[in-house]
């Protein structure tokens, strides 16, 4: 059954277009699809199932603790809760609203994640508590498109890595394409000056990459034993399809 508009919703910040099926909901902002759900399948070729599976490449073994800046519909921590029964899911996100919407549309309430509704920046600098993996997904939207409101420099990533656990995995979500090339270049060099290894998961069809840094991050062939975590097989040959590479190392100084 095709999706059909159901809804056009202006929160404090975006205008959420809710697009639903039977079976299926998307929100999409600034032309975009911005959060998806499936009634039984958890990946979708974009940009989630690069972040999903950049947050397994630890070394040190499956991650006990999970924190992602920019929850939005929460499609990434679904297919994460899926794979990390066990997990303790923690994320921040700025608009309330859409985070209430994905729980009335998207079943967000029954992750088990615990949701902090602040700046996600501002929440990071007070923040005492250290995470197997940290996620940095925050995007707003603009007229035309969305953008990343951080400086994606030398002084945020530091940041972000002060709530690392030893071994612990920084992962960033970049759109790639006219109009988002410097900041992905930025981005790209920050992790590579501030981490050992970096390395950068993408899926063919999508305008993102998730780049992943540690002191050690596990090649992508270690992606497969997750495989059969998925009941569907749309989802395994859309895992099968996930493509991983090392960033060269910055050159020392």
């Amino acid at each position: 059954m095709p999706l059909r508009c159901h809804a056009v919703v202006d929160t404090a910040h975006q205008q959420v277009q809710i697009w639903k099926s039977d079976k299926q909901c998307e929100f999409r902002v600034a032309g975009a699809i911005h959060a998806w759900w499936h009634e039984k399948k958890f990946l979708t070729g974009l940009a989630w199932d690069n972040l999903a599976a950049a947050s397994l490449l630890r070394p040190a073994g499956p991650p006990q603790s999970i924190l992602m800046l920019g929850l939005a519909g929460g499609t990434a921590m679904r297919i994460l809760r899926q794979l990390l029964p066990d997990c303790r899911l923690v994320a921040v996100d700025i608009d309330s609203e859409i985070v209430a919407l994905a729980e009335l549309n998207m079943r967000l309430d029954t992750l088990g994640i615990e949701i902090h509704l602040a700046d996600a920046y501002a929440w990071i600098a007070q923040c005492k508590e250290r995470f197997d993996v940290v996620i940095d997904d925050v995007y707003l939207a603009g007229h035309d498109d969305v953008f990343r409101p951080g400086k994606s420099d030398a002084g945020q990533i530091s940041a972000l890595k002060r709530l690392l656990t030893p071994g612990g995995l920084l992962l960033a979500n970049l759109v790639n394409g006219p109009g988002h090339r410097a900041m992905q270049m930025r981005t790209r060099a920050a992790f590579r000056e501030g981490f050992p290894v970096v390395r950068s998961v993408t899926t063919p069809d999508s305008m993102n990459e998730t780049l992943v840094g540690g002191h050690e991050v596990l090649p992508g062939s270690a992606l497969a034993a997750w495989e059969p975590g998925f009941p569907e097989l749309t989802d395994r040959k859309l895992w099968q399809r996930l493509k991983t590479r090392r960033l060269t190392p910055a050159p020392p100084r």
